[in-house]
């Protein structure tokens, strides 16, 4: 198939949204490589999706409105064809595409208030929080894909179902992606992510590490952790204190979230006492159901990254654990007495209808562990190198 010329695309450009009879994240269409070459960037996929529009609508004049990350022009040498760059610097200053520094938060503000349909090949797991609406989606994405002789077809993107423990992880990677703290092979740079940094100027406590695993993740410049304020390279201050978030549900509603520190063993129950600085559940629960919990039921112990979970309570709890995609296994009786792994997701019951689980989020000195051991139980392929050490 011959390549539409750029300038006949332009009628097809819509200059804002409600003009469009669709959205178009440009930057995921663009560097798709499973269609339309296999060029790291090229503006060739779009010619092929707007072709796709109008067969599905019979339209020639079909509008698309088009949203870019700023990293989609930034990274010009990426276009195989020099043209392609030009171009999308016009369509950017005619205002043909929209330019935003994150183009996934920009396509989903727009389609959650208009309900018009994306053509995207993004799942958007790390959004679902803030737009619950993507869960379940059958309709409102549309996926290009090859269709034969160089043509694309669109077919309905079923958004399908993540757990929380899915969602996540998938924004803990977001994260550490707008850092820079991604490797090549999308893995953690954990020995960067795992250790504590402080800013050379004293006056600066973006990184202090008193501030515990709720400290900002320094950003990456150069292969050199950097102060995001002041730009200058970032002094290593030994092992990173851990932290860890715990959720308290009441039959499916969160009522509460504690974040503990490293070195805290907190008490849990419905009155532990103010002096061992414990959660008190008794001004969360109703009456009939806080009568149900004892008054120390059990305590979470945060040491080394790592986190436990004790059962000190008269009535007795139960645990299910969450497997590695988040699905939950069967409940299972808490021995009294000893601690056990309490990882994201897991979930303890205290009473029917009343359970204390951690939450996904992983502060980064446990994300950091996390992440090594789920290297070390995955072997590497034949011939594969090892991860780069940056330290």
């Amino acid at each position: 198939m011959e390549h539409r010329p750029h300038r006949a695309l332009d009628r097809n450009l819509a200059t804002s949204a409600d003009r469009a009879d669709y959205l178009v994240e440009l930057s995921n269409v663009v560097r798709r490589t499973d269609f339309g070459g296999s060029a790291p960037r090229s503006l060739h996929r779009l010619a092929l999706v707007v072709d796709a529009l109008v067969r599905l609508t019979g339209d020639r004049d079909v509008a698309v409105y088009c949203v870019a990350d700023r990293s989609l022009l930034g990274g010009r040498r990426e276009f195989e064809d020099a043209a392609d760059a030009r171009t999308l610097a016009r369509w950017v200053a005619e205002g043909l595409v929209e330019e935003v520094p994150d183009a996934d938060e920009r396509v989903l503000e727009i389609a959650g208030m208009t309900g018009i349909q994306v053509v995207t090949a993004d799942h958007y797991d790390d959004h679902r929080i803030e737009h619950p609406w993507i869960q379940g989606n059958t309709w409102q994405f549309l996926r290009p894909e090859a269709a034969g002789r160089g043509a694309v077809r669109l077919v309905p993107l079923d958004m399908g179902y993540r757990t929380g423990a899915e969602i996540s992880k998938k924004m803990e990677l977001s994260a550490l992606k707008k850092q820079g703290l991604l490797t090549a092979g999308r893995q953690p740079l954990v020995e960067v992510v795992g250790r504590a940094w402080r800013c050379p100027d004293t006056r600066c406590g973006l990184y202090s590490a008193r501030r515990g695993g709720r400290v900002m993740l320094p950003r990456m410049r150069r292969g050199v952790p950097t102060c995001e304020l002041h730009g200058t390279p970032l002094l290593d201050d030994g092992a990173r204190p851990g932290a860890a978030q715990v959720k308290v549900v009441l039959d499916g509603a969160c009522v509460a979230r504690f974040t503990l520190d490293e070195g805290t063993r907190t008490a849990v129950g419905r009155a532990p006492g103010a002096a061992e600085d414990g959660i008190a559940l008794l001004g969360l629960l109703p009456a009939e159901r806080a009568a149900l919990v004892s008054r120390r039921h059990l305590t979470v112990s945060v040491r080394g990254g790592a986190v436990t979970v004790r059962d000190t309570s008269t009535y007795g709890s139960r645990m299910r654990a969450a497997g590695r995609r988040g699905h939950l296994g069967p409940w299972e009786r808490l021995p009294p007495g000893a601690d056990r792994p309490f990882r994201p997701g897991d979930e303890v019951e205290l009473t029917p209808g009343l359970v204390l689980t951690r939450s996904g989020r992983r502060f980064p000195a446990e994300l950091a562990g996390a992440w090594q051991s789920e290297a070390a139980r995955t072997p590497l392929p034949p011939g594969a190198a090892e991860p780069t050490r940056y330290f």
